[in-house]
């Protein structure tokens, strides 16, 4: 299972919702149900961000929902962000 989730950073708040970014990234790597993660930023709208990982099944991605670093980063993020928090979950099609 994949999923993928895009940030839009207020005016001003690139860096700091950058740095919140990085925060939860690198935990969530470390997590057993991570398969991969990636953090990326649009060449042409550096305000923009994504974030794309890979899960073993849905119930690990559960798992890292519930755990402190990203309920943490769930409740700092909308400060920098001029949209609601939305992760898609995907399956491979090809």
């Amino acid at each position: 299972m994949y999923v993928v989730a895009q940030f839009h950073a207020k005016p001003g708040c690139e860096q700091a919702l950058s740095e919140c970014l990085l925060a939860v990234v690198e935990p969530t790597r470390a997590e057993p149900g991570c398969l991969e993660i990636h953090l990326s930023r649009a060449l042409r709208d550096q305000a923009t961000f994504f974030i794309q990982s890979a899960w073993a099944d849905e119930g690990e991605f559960e798992k890292h929902a519930g755990l402190p670093h990203t309920k943490t980063f769930l409740t700092r993020v909308p400060q920098w962000i001029d949209h609601e928090v939305r992760a898609v979950r995907c399956a491979r099609l090809a």
